[in-house]
């Protein structure tokens, strides 16, 4: 089955619920890769704030922020290949690169986890 890196933009966390203007395009992609995880692919996502090494340690990674700076992220990386960069992927490509059969969201993503929501994280953490 396929792979998939997501290397984010900085965030203090990748769902996109956090703080008080929540981002649905973050939102519906943690719900994508929620579903393609659920359909037997091996999904990674990598933050530069939490996971600063793994950025430094993949040579990808450091050519394409070389060549393109922070606007090649998030950068999307299917078994080793780069498939997109700057822009967040929906469900119809998710699933094509994956070999994946895409199906309609049919509603609103949900999203079972939150940075904010573990009881060690709030508004005096700095996540929110």
């Amino acid at each position: 089955m396929a792979s998939v890196q997501v290397f984010d933009r900085p965030l203090c966390c990748s769902t996109g619920i956090c703080g008080p203007d929540v981002d649905p395009v973050l939102v519906a992609f943690a719900a994508d890769l929620q579903w393609l995880a659920g359909r037997g692919v091996a999904v990674e996502r990598i933050n530069p704030v939490q996971q600063p090494q793994a950025f430094t340690a993949h040579p990808t990674v450091l050519e394409e922020l070389r060549v393109h700076g922070n606007d090649c992220l998030p950068l999307v990386i299917v078994d080793g290949v780069v498939v997109s960069r700057g822009q967040v992927p929906g469900r119809v490509q998710l699933a094509g690169w994956t070999g994946v059969a895409s199906e309609d969201r049919g509603g609103l993503p949900v999203i079972t986890e939150s940075c904010c929501g573990d009881g060690k994280s709030g508004p005096a953490s700095g996540c929110c």
